[in-house]
This record gives structure tokens, sequence and C-alpha cells, in this order.
């Protein structure tokens, strides 16, 4: 929902740049630079930041790297596939978790 905003938004000041850039070029930079930042920043974002999985599908081994993740409050280990160098994060089950 707020990602549809800030995408909204976005769009918003990049399509009103581009109509400042017809009528007063000179004027239109800062909304171009600014809206188009706001929309690739957001579709970055969902591209770069993976949800959790789950042990079943998470591939690789575990690397011994635990924290707690500041949004959910849930106890996250790290995996490591070495075939791709890719990266999981994976919840940890309350039932194995450390004393």
């Amino acid at each position: 929902m707020l990602r549809n905003a800030v995408l909204g938004l976005g769009l918003l000041v990049l399509a009103g740049g581009l109509v400042l850039l017809a009528v007063q070029p000179g004027q239109a930079w800062g909304a171009l630079l600014f809206g188009g930042l706001l929309t690739l920043g957001t579709l970055f974002e969902r591209w770069r930041y993976k949800p959790t999985q789950t042990p079943q599908s998470a591939r690789g081994q575990p690397t011994g790297e635990r924290f707690v993740d500041p949004e959910s409050g849930d106890l996250m280990e790290v995996w490591y596939d070495a075939d791709t160098g890719e990266r999981s994060y994976v919840r940890v089950d309350p039932g194995k978790r450390p004393a």
C-alpha cells in the first residue's frame, strides 16, 4: 500500500517534470531528478530486499549468523548458497532458539 503510494508520487513528480521541461526547461531538472530517483528507488527496493524464506525453501547452508529482525522481532538465521552467492534470511523456529 505505502509502496504503491510512493511509486505513484514518484511517477507524478516525474510526469510534472516532463511537462515543466516543455514549458520552462531550466526549472525542470529538480523535479525530473527527484521523481526519477523516487521511482527507481522504489522499484529497486522490491528487487533488492527479498522476503524471508522457510528452512525447507532456503538453499545452501546456515552460516551461523543470527540476528533479531527489528520489524517483526523474530530471530533470523543467514543461509549462504555457494553456487549462486545468494544469501537467504530464514526465520528460526521458536523451539530451536538458544536458552
